[in-house]
């Protein structure tokens, strides 16, 4: 059994600064003698279990996106890939249980701080280089519009998993989606 799915699982079940050794060993099948032996430290497994989640929401999508040319489907992509697949998915229960901590664990606050900077970077990018090749016409900063779109993913996701009875993942597409033509002068329509 994977440890950092362990922990995760446990984080999301019992909350992120609920979470014991036993609960995380009992995740893994195994002992917390055993646990303890590959982490000394729960912190550092819990803090590597939030990295893993994170990576999906950056990593991960900076490589779904590396081989698209156009912007436009660059940005169609990159909102697709921001937003949680449903209710259960579990990467996103992970961080939103990690934001709720946040403001009383300075780590977790700083881990989630770097993962939306990093997001707004990277629609950044997107933005730039679509009004520098003329598809896109900014209607604000290309940092006001990238936060607006993290942003815009966080509220959304947290819908899903919520459980909101009107916004799934489609229709939180299209929400955001519709905030990004008007702020880029684009139709963002997918292939």
């Amino acid at each position: 059994m994977d440890l950092i799915d362990a922990a995760r699982r446990a984080m999301i079940q019992h909350g992120a600064e609920g979470v014991h050794l036993n609960q995380i060993a009992e995740e893994a099948g195994l002992t917390s003698g055993a646990v303890l032996y590959h982490y000394p430290d729960l912190r550092d497994l819990l803090i590597e279990a939030h990295h893993a989640g994170m990576e999906r929401f950056y990593e991960q999508r900076i490589k779904k996106i590396s081989g698209i040319a156009d912007p436009a489907q660059k940005l169609i992509t990159t909102i697709r890939s921001g937003l949680p697949e449903g209710a259960e998915d579990a990467g996103v229960r992970l961080l939103c249980e990690l934001g709720g901590a946040a403001g009383r664990n300075r780590v977790y606050g700083t881990l989630l701080t770097t993962l939306f900077d990093r997001q707004v970077s990277m629609y950044q990018t997107i933005l730039e280089t679509g009004a520098a090749q003329g598809i896109f016409t900014l209607a604000q900063s290309s940092e006001t519009i990238s936060r607006t779109l993290v942003a815009l993913e966080d509220a959304y996701g947290y819908r899903i998993i919520a459980r909101h009875h009107s916004i799934g993942p489609n229709e939180a597409v299209e929400l955001i989606l519709d905030y990004a033509r008007l702020a880029t002068g684009h139709e963002l329509r997918p292939e």
